[in-house]
């Protein structure tokens, strides 16, 4: 099968309202042909809504959508040329592997012998051309997941939508079924338009992520961006963990700054962007350091540590303040590093390097 090229993707001022509530406020946003974006966010963020609206299963209260240059406004779902892959696969219990395959193309008129090739492919892209002939309910869920997606790809689709397809998968499996997308959207080259709450399944796959709260999107970057230069405090919060601390008064000191925040914290961080005056300390777990006695670094703090848990070789740390807040630090495990125990004093230190001051909203 020849890649499909993916057509790019042009939101412009896209909004959906159902009375006086707005799902989604208007949205400008451009997917580049070919690319792997995902859209996170929590529950009623406006990530589902934007979904159908792109699959015409949505009507617009205003704006557009053009794919490869063309307005796909008023035209039924059947006939914007998008694949779709649901969360619970949706094949047909009663075809077999390969009928499902060729569904869409015998809906669209392809001629047998061409559908007989593209199966082929598809098949061999997917690796299942020995399960051609088996019923659905014969397959694995991960082998069902890789149907759904030869499927919804088969016919070049110029853009094609996964809504949750992961989810009902177990942890392992969908770990393993991330890398196989990857290699999936490479060989067949469409555009991909990737919705999840999972943060971590859309920081493996996607080239560039949206992260949306309350109908709008807040900010557009790569995993890595993302979580190293949120925009504000809800972006750092919702991906990655993170030590949030509310600043009070704040001096600012060329690209940094010294954050005062409640209970008395004197914290030494640097400016993340343009930081307005309600602001907040940010950082990261892994940044910070946990040790029995105070070494030399730009910030130490001092706790009791509550609680701790292992978990594929990451030792995790949650050391309660003297003012009583609770900080997070996470670490690798090997035999140079110290770990505490629970009920032990220890400190907790950071460089002002890896303290990032960012928006609060």
């Amino acid at each position: 099968m020849n890649p499909a090229i993916g057509k790019r993707i042009d939101y412009r001022g896209i909004t959906k309202a159902y009375g006086k509530h707005v799902a989604l406020k208007p949205t400008d946003l451009t997917i580049e042909a070919g690319e792997f974006f995902a859209i996170i966010g929590p529950s009623g963020s406006g990530k589902t809504t934007l979904l159908g609206l792109t699959a015409g299963f949505v009507a617009p209260s205003g704006g557009d959508i053009v794919i490869g240059g063309h307005s796909i406004g008023g035209i039924p779902p059947f006939k914007r040329n998008i694949g779709m892959v649901f969360q619970n696969y949706s094949l047909f219990l009663h075809k077999t592997v390969a009928e499902n395959i060729a569904f869409p193309l015998k809906m669209r008129g392809t001629s047998p012998q061409e559908i007989e090739t593209r199966v082929a492919d598809a098949l061999a892209q997917v690796r299942l051309s020995e399960f051609a002939g088996r019923l659905p309910s014969a397959l694995s869920g991960g082998q069902q997941q890789r149907v759904a997606f030869a499927r919804a790809a088969v016919y070049n689709p110029s853009l094609l939508i996964m809504d949750e397809p992961l989810s009902a998968l177990d942890k392992n499996l969908r770990e393993g079924l991330q890398f196989e997308i990857k290699q999936l959207h490479a060989k067949f080259g469409s555009t991909v338009l990737y919705v999840t709450h999972d943060q971590g399944e859309a920081a493996a796959m996607a080239n560039r992520i949206a992260i949306m709260n309350a109908g709008e999107i807040v900010q557009i970057g790569s995993a890595r961006e993302l979580y190293s230069k949120p925009r504000n405090r809800f972006v750092a919060s919702f991906l990655g963990s993170a030590n949030l601390f509310a600043i009070e008064k704040m001096e600012r000191r060329g690209s940094g700054a010294v954050a005062h925040c409640a209970g008395g914290l004197t914290i030494n961080g640097i400016l993340s962007g343009d930081v307005g005056a309600k602001a907040c300390v940010c950082i990261r777990p892994e940044a910070m350091t946990i040790t029995p006695v105070r070494i030399d670094r730009d910030n130490a703090l001092e706790g009791e540590v509550i609680d701790t848990t292992f978990s594929n070789g990451i030792q995790r740390h949650w050391v309660r303040l003297g003012t009583g807040a609770v900080v997070e630090q996470q670490q690798h495990i090997n035999r140079d590093r110290y770990a505490a125990s629970a009920g032990q004093r220890v400190f907790i230190e950071w460089n002002a390097s890896d303290c990032l001051i960012i928006n609060a909203e």
